[in-house]
């Protein structure tokens, strides 16, 4: 199910070697990888640089009494370049992906790999165990949150995240594959023939508008697509819930990771 990784200045990524900015995390990192605009296929010039991952704590932290640090997030600018990164620790990534929560699943199948393990590798493996059609209601949820967002911006960017969300979803139900490009999407799914001018536009400026670009048509659009997420979510040969195999099997990758760690 991993999407062969590409290279990362393949996706329009200004900086590549990450080694130094990753060497001062203070756990070992499972993986890290690439997100947001560079990994849905349409980055500006000045996008920043959205990097998520998994990092394992020792046993220590998570049997004593202090709080453990589960989730970690930092920001930084480098060479000009604003970047972030957002681990998890593993149990917590675990749970997440537990959940119909396309978000984490598509943080771990990002063909942009910054940083990989062994680990890594098992958990892709296991990705499909925790695909269910009610992963249709994240990708709703996310469209109807960032069309709120363009009703009140009129920006290209939250415009594109809708359309993004909604091919995501109905391509999920379909194949049963998580994918976040929106290029490649529009190939695969039937869409507005106009997404290829806002890709465009969206790459010369971060927060420009979309008025002009797509005519008066959008909503019905944006209508009609949340319509075929429906019904290939009433369709979808997906299950309702995890299988408990993949759960076991989860279970067992998070205790012997913890244990030999």
């Amino acid at each position: 199910m991993h999407q062969e990784s590409i290279r990362l200045d393949e996706a329009g990524l200004p900086l590549t070697d990450f080694g130094p900015v990753l060497a001062e995390e203070p756990a070992p990192l499972l993986f890290a990888t690439v997100s947001g605009a560079h990994l849905y296929g349409f980055p500006s010039r000045d996008s920043d640089v959205d990097l998520r991952g998994v990092h394992l704590l020792p046993a220590d932290d998570l049997v004593g009494l202090r709080e453990p640090e589960e989730t970690r997030s930092r920001m930084w600018d480098r060479e000009g370049v604003e970047m972030d990164l957002v681990t998890h620790d593993l149990r917590k990534f675990v749970r997440l992906m537990l959940k119909p929560n396309g978000y984490v699943l598509e943080q771990l199948l990002s063909p942009l790999v910054v940083r990989t393990s062994g680990l890594h590798t098992e958990l892709v493996e296991l990705a499909p165990r925790v695909l269910t059609r009610n992963h249709a209601h994240h990708y709703r949820g996310f469209a109807n949150t960032q069309w709120r967002l363009f009703e009140k911006t009129g920006e290209l960017k939250p415009l594109l995240y809708t359309f993004r969300a909604l091919l995501t979803g109905i391509h999920l139900m379909r194949s049963g594959e998580v994918r976040a490009h929106l290029p490649t999407l529009i190939a695969e799914v039937a869409a507005p023939g106009y997404l290829p001018d806002l890709i465009a536009a969206k790459a010369e400026a971060e927060h420009g508008g979309a008025e002009g670009l797509a005519g008066a048509g959008v909503p019905g659009d944006v209508e009609a697509l949340h319509r075929v997420l429906d019904e290939a979510q009433r369709e979808s040969e997906l299950p309702e819930t995890p299988g408990g195999a993949g759960f076991d099997a989860l279970h067992e990758l998070v205790v012997r990771a913890r244990l030999r760690g």
